[in-house]
């Protein structure tokens, strides 16, 4: 009876090794073949926004790269929350790809009173691929060529200067507000339906400034029809030529943009090392780095450990500026 039970549990063993075996045969086959098909790329950003931008310059380098075409899809619909539900829910074989930015990873999850994804939690994360600051910039009619000059402008017109945003608690939102906390002044906050919209405000005189990742307002700044003030890195940098800091004002102000890969959970690490390793290869080409500087970003890219790190600390970070703000959304 005991040899019997104990031959079953060897069987089972035996199955079970096999099982696993076979398995790892597929994952190894499915790693050597891949990619062989297309790749999707969820953006859940507005076509035309500073993420789809940089997301789509990085889409087609890469897909030469890889040697597949990588399909860039725009899904923004409620503040990125359809996109993200939308890739948590994909296949994860690899096939399945999405950009991510501070909106969707660290704001959103900190303002919606629901929300159907974990940041952290539901997707595996890969590899940042652009890291650029927040401008600063003013409708250039406007006396104001510095922070202080802002901050006293605000202060001498109470009630009557407008600061836009991309949308309740967009990027441009928290750091405009963290911005007014951090320097003790206020502007009156005026919610466009996306960047584009928000910057063209500034533009046409309707809204006074904003504070929006660099991509979005840099043609305009070299055209004259804005101004750039400073912008948000923690120093100054080559790509932004003699621009000053918000920090150099407002002392230890830093609120940079990031992008960044994520995929949805369960897909087998060897295929997102081998996609990593793509990444890299299409992040260290010299037309790739003049084509995301001259949007304001930089290419950048970290581990899989390193990217989840930075989101558990900017989601930590956020929460405190919304809590002070008292800031939610439906």
């Amino acid at each position: 009876m005991i040899y019997r039970f104990m031959s079953m549990i060897g069987l089972g063993i035996i199955l079970l090794s096999n099982a696993v075996f076979a398995q790892r045969v597929m994952n190894a086959e499915a790693v050597k073949d891949y990619p062989n098909r297309p790749i999707r790329m969820i953006l859940p950003n507005a076509p035309g926004s500073s993420n789809d931008v940089l997301g789509r310059i990085f889409a087609t380098k890469l897909g030469e790269v890889i040697g597949q075409q990588v399909v860039v899809e725009n899904h923004a619909g409620a503040a990125g929350l359809i996109g993200m539900e939308m890739a948590k829910s994909a296949q994860a074989d690899g096939y399945t790809i999405i950009s991510t930015s501070p909106a969707s990873m660290t704001i959103l999850p900190n303002i919606r009173k629901k929300l159907n994804y974990d940041p952290l939690g539901d997707y595996q994360f890969v590899s940042l691929y652009a890291v650029l600051p927040n401008m600063l910039v003013v409708n250039p009619s406007l006396p104001i060529q510095t922070v202080q000059d802002l901050i006293k402008y605000c202060n001498a017109n109470p009630e009557k200067v407008y600061v836009a945003s991309a949308g309740p608690g967009s990027q441009s939102h928290l750091a405009s507000l963290l911005m007014q906390v951090s320097a003790n002044f206020s502007s009156i906050h005026v919610p466009y339906k996306g960047g584009g919209a928000s910057v063209l405000a500034v533009m046409t005189g309707e809204a006074q400034w904003t504070i929006t990742p660099a991509s979005s307002v840099m043609g305009h700044v070299r055209n004259g029809k804005l101004r750039a003030v400073a912008h948000s890195l923690s120093q100054r940098s080559q790509l932004m030529g003699d621009i000053p800091t918000v920090g150099e004002t407002i002392p230890g102000f830093s609120y940079s943009a990031w992008n960044g890969i994520v995929m949805p959970k369960g897909v087998p690490i060897a295929i997102v090392d081998k996609f990593r390793v793509s990444m890299i290869k299409t992040l260290n080409m010299t037309e790739v780095k003049d084509l995301l500087g001259k949007q304001g970003a930089e290419a950048f890219t970290n581990t899989p450990e390193q990217f989840r790190t930075l989101v558990q600390t900017e989601l930590e970070s956020t929460a405190k500026v919304v809590k002070v703000s008292n800031l939610t959304i439906d």
